[in-house]
C-alpha cells in the first residue's frame, strides 16, 4: 500500500553579512545546519543563504508549511541572547526590536503576505549581536550561543 502523505515543507533562511561580525549570524547558522543536522524523514527541509537580500519572497513559492528566518536582532539584551519572534510581533511598530535589515525584513514579510505565498507558519529566530563592526568572525558571546541556537532550530524544523 502506498503512503500518500505529503512531506511537510520547511524553509530555513539565514540573513546577514559575514563581513560585519555578528550581523552574519544567520549565514553562519545555515552553513552549520548544512553540515550538522539530519532532518526528520517526514520533513522536506530547504536551507537558504539569503545574504542581505532585500526581498525574501524571491526564495518562496506556495505550499510552504513553515518558514524559519535566522538573523541578528537588536532588542537591547545581552549579546548571544536568542529570541523567538513571530511576524506580528516583529512587524509591530511599537516594538523596540529590530534587525539590521529591519526595514527590508518588515517590508519583505508584508510583500510575501500580499503575494499570496505566505507560509502557514513563520518564525524569526534572532540572536542579539555583540558587535556589528567590520570582521568576518562572530564574537565569543554569539558563538557560545550556537549549541542552544541549533537545538532551537531543530525543534522548529520538527514542529
Amino acid at each position: 500500500m502506498q503512503d500518500n502523505r505529503r512531506l511537510r515543507r520547511v524553509i530555513v533562511i539565514g540573513l546577514g553579512s559575514t563581513l560585519l561580525k555578528d550581523d552574519g549570524v544567520g549565514i553562519h547558522t545555515v552553513r552549520k545546519l548544512r553540515e550538522d543536522i539530519s532532518f526528520p524523514t517526514d520533513v522536506d527541509v530547504e536551507i537558504i543563504d539569503g545574504g542581505t537580500a532585500p526581498d525574501i519572497s524571491v526564495f518562496l513559492e506556495g505550499g510552504i508549511d513553515k518558514l524559519i528566518i535566522i538573523d541578528a536582532v537588536q532588542a537591547h539584551g545581552k549579546p548571544g541572547v536568542i529570541y523567538r519572534l513571530t511576524p506580528d510581533v516583529f512587524e509591530s511598530e511599537g516594538q523596540d526590536i529590530h534587525s539590521p535589515h529591519n526595514f527590508n525584513l518588515r517590508e519583505s514579510l508584508a510583500l510575501t503576505r500580499l503575494g499570496g505565498v505566505f507560509p502557514l507558519e513563520v518564525v524569526i529566530i534572532g540572536v542579539e549581536p555583540g558587535s556589528m563592526e567590520w570582521g568576518t568572525t562572530l564574537t565569543p558571546e554569539v558563538l557560545s550561543s550556537f549549541p542552544e541556537l541549533m537545538s532551537i532550530i531543530r525543534r522548529e524544523i520538527s514542529f
